[in-house]
Protein backbone atom coordinates (compact mmCIF):
# COMPACT_ATOMS: atom_id res chain seq x y z
CA UNK A 1 0.00 0.00 0.00
CA UNK A 2 1.64 3.25 -1.09
CA UNK A 3 1.89 6.09 1.31
CA UNK A 4 3.41 9.50 1.20
CA UNK A 5 2.78 12.91 -0.27
CA UNK A 6 2.33 11.84 -3.91
CA UNK A 7 0.57 8.48 -3.46
CA UNK A 8 -3.01 9.74 -4.00
CA UNK A 9 -3.16 9.00 -7.74
CA UNK A 10 -2.05 5.38 -7.27
CA UNK A 11 -4.50 4.85 -4.38
CA UNK A 12 -7.43 6.11 -6.50
CA UNK A 13 -6.38 3.98 -9.50
CA UNK A 14 -6.02 0.84 -7.36
CA UNK A 15 -9.42 1.41 -5.71
CA UNK A 16 -11.07 1.83 -9.13
CA UNK A 17 -9.47 -1.41 -10.34
CA UNK A 18 -10.59 -3.35 -7.25
CA UNK A 19 -14.16 -2.07 -7.59
CA UNK A 20 -14.40 -3.20 -11.23
CA UNK A 21 -13.58 -6.74 -10.12
CA UNK A 22 -17.06 -6.86 -8.57
CA UNK A 23 -19.36 -8.45 -11.13
CA UNK A 24 -22.49 -6.38 -10.42
CA UNK A 25 -20.60 -3.08 -10.55
CA UNK A 26 -18.81 -3.91 -13.79
CA UNK A 27 -22.12 -4.94 -15.37
CA UNK A 28 -23.64 -1.60 -14.33
CA UNK A 29 -20.69 0.55 -15.43
CA UNK A 30 -20.33 -1.09 -18.85
CA UNK A 31 -24.15 -1.07 -19.36
CA UNK A 32 -24.16 -4.77 -20.28
CA UNK A 33 -27.86 -5.23 -19.47
CA UNK A 34 -28.95 -2.63 -22.02
CA UNK A 35 -26.60 -4.05 -24.65
CA UNK A 36 -27.16 -7.79 -24.35
CA UNK A 37 -30.48 -8.47 -22.60
CA UNK A 38 -33.36 -8.79 -25.07
CA UNK A 39 -35.76 -7.06 -22.64
CA UNK A 40 -33.33 -4.25 -21.85
CA UNK A 41 -33.66 -2.71 -18.40
CA UNK A 42 -37.41 -3.19 -17.94
CA UNK A 43 -38.81 -5.92 -15.63
CA UNK A 44 -41.61 -7.05 -18.00
CA UNK A 45 -42.12 -7.12 -21.76
CA UNK A 46 -44.92 -8.03 -24.17
CA UNK A 47 -44.52 -10.26 -27.16
CA UNK A 48 -46.49 -12.13 -29.83
CA UNK A 49 -46.35 -15.92 -29.78
CA UNK A 50 -44.74 -17.39 -32.89
CA UNK A 51 -44.89 -21.07 -31.93
CA UNK A 52 -45.20 -23.48 -29.03
CA UNK A 53 -42.17 -25.60 -28.21
CA UNK A 54 -41.30 -28.51 -25.93
CA UNK A 55 -37.75 -29.20 -24.78
CA UNK A 56 -36.26 -32.03 -22.74
CA UNK A 57 -35.08 -31.25 -19.22
CA UNK A 58 -31.40 -31.32 -18.33
CA UNK A 59 -29.90 -34.28 -16.48
CA UNK A 60 -30.74 -35.89 -14.07
CA UNK A 61 -34.41 -34.99 -14.65
CA UNK A 62 -36.63 -36.34 -17.40
CA UNK A 63 -39.74 -34.98 -19.04
CA UNK A 64 -40.71 -32.31 -21.50
CA UNK A 65 -40.78 -28.62 -20.56
CA UNK A 66 -43.34 -26.55 -22.40
CA UNK A 67 -42.53 -23.09 -23.66
CA UNK A 68 -43.22 -20.55 -26.38
CA UNK A 69 -41.09 -18.76 -28.90
CA UNK A 70 -42.17 -15.14 -29.11
CA UNK A 71 -41.25 -11.88 -30.77
CA UNK A 72 -40.97 -8.89 -28.45
CA UNK A 73 -43.10 -5.86 -29.36
CA UNK A 74 -40.52 -3.27 -28.29
CA UNK A 75 -37.51 -4.35 -30.39
CA UNK A 76 -38.69 -7.33 -32.51
CA UNK A 77 -36.16 -9.72 -30.96
CA UNK A 78 -37.15 -13.39 -30.83
CA UNK A 79 -36.81 -15.09 -27.41
CA UNK A 80 -37.98 -18.31 -25.80
CA UNK A 81 -39.99 -18.31 -22.57
CA UNK A 82 -41.00 -21.04 -20.14
CA UNK A 83 -44.71 -21.60 -19.45
CA UNK A 84 -45.11 -22.53 -15.74
CA UNK A 85 -47.93 -24.68 -14.41
CA UNK A 86 -49.33 -28.04 -15.39
CA UNK A 87 -51.39 -27.76 -18.59
CA UNK A 88 -51.03 -23.98 -18.96
CA UNK A 89 -49.63 -24.30 -22.47
CA UNK A 90 -53.11 -25.28 -23.66
CA UNK A 91 -54.40 -21.78 -22.86
CA UNK A 92 -51.82 -20.11 -25.10
CA UNK A 93 -52.38 -20.06 -28.86
CA UNK A 94 -50.27 -18.72 -31.70
CA UNK A 95 -50.52 -14.94 -32.23
CA UNK A 96 -51.60 -14.38 -28.61
CA UNK A 97 -50.01 -11.48 -26.79
CA UNK A 98 -48.09 -12.67 -23.72
CA UNK A 99 -46.21 -10.81 -21.00
CA UNK A 100 -42.87 -12.22 -19.83
CA UNK A 101 -40.62 -11.60 -16.83
CA UNK A 102 -37.19 -12.91 -15.85
CA UNK A 103 -37.12 -16.52 -14.71
CA UNK A 104 -35.27 -15.75 -11.48
CA UNK A 105 -32.07 -17.77 -11.83
CA UNK A 106 -28.90 -16.59 -10.14
CA UNK A 107 -26.93 -13.90 -12.00
CA UNK A 108 -29.74 -13.38 -14.52
CA UNK A 109 -29.35 -16.85 -15.97
CA UNK A 110 -31.34 -20.02 -16.31
CA UNK A 111 -32.92 -21.78 -13.36
CA UNK A 112 -32.66 -25.40 -12.31
CA UNK A 113 -33.12 -27.96 -15.04
CA UNK A 114 -34.65 -25.49 -17.51
CA UNK A 115 -32.27 -25.43 -20.50
CA UNK A 116 -31.21 -21.93 -21.53
CA UNK A 117 -34.52 -20.11 -21.05
CA UNK A 118 -34.20 -16.83 -19.16
CA UNK A 119 -37.87 -15.75 -19.17
CA UNK A 120 -41.25 -17.08 -18.06
CA UNK A 121 -44.81 -16.23 -19.16
CA UNK A 122 -47.07 -14.60 -16.55
CA UNK A 123 -49.96 -13.13 -18.58
CA UNK A 124 -51.80 -14.07 -21.75
CA UNK A 125 -53.85 -11.40 -23.57
CA UNK A 126 -53.68 -9.17 -20.48
CA UNK A 127 -55.03 -11.80 -18.06
CA UNK A 128 -53.04 -13.58 -15.35
CA UNK A 129 -52.08 -17.04 -16.60
CA UNK A 130 -52.51 -18.73 -13.19
CA UNK A 131 -56.07 -17.43 -12.81
CA UNK A 132 -56.94 -18.60 -16.32
CA UNK A 133 -55.45 -22.00 -15.51
CA UNK A 134 -57.47 -22.33 -12.27
CA UNK A 135 -60.69 -21.30 -14.03
CA UNK A 136 -61.22 -18.06 -12.08
CA UNK A 137 -60.93 -15.91 -15.22
CA UNK A 138 -61.52 -16.47 -18.89
CA UNK A 139 -58.90 -15.64 -21.48
CA UNK A 140 -60.09 -12.77 -23.70
CA UNK A 141 -60.24 -13.38 -27.43
CA UNK A 142 -57.77 -11.43 -29.51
Amino acid sequence: MPNGEFAGRKLVRDRKHQRLLKKWLKRRKLKNKQKYDAMGTVPMAKGLVLQKIAVEQKQPHSGMLKGVKLQLVKNHKVVSAFVPGDGSISFIDEHDEVTIVGLGGSQRGQMGCIPGWKYKVIMVNGTDLQQVRKGKKEKPKR
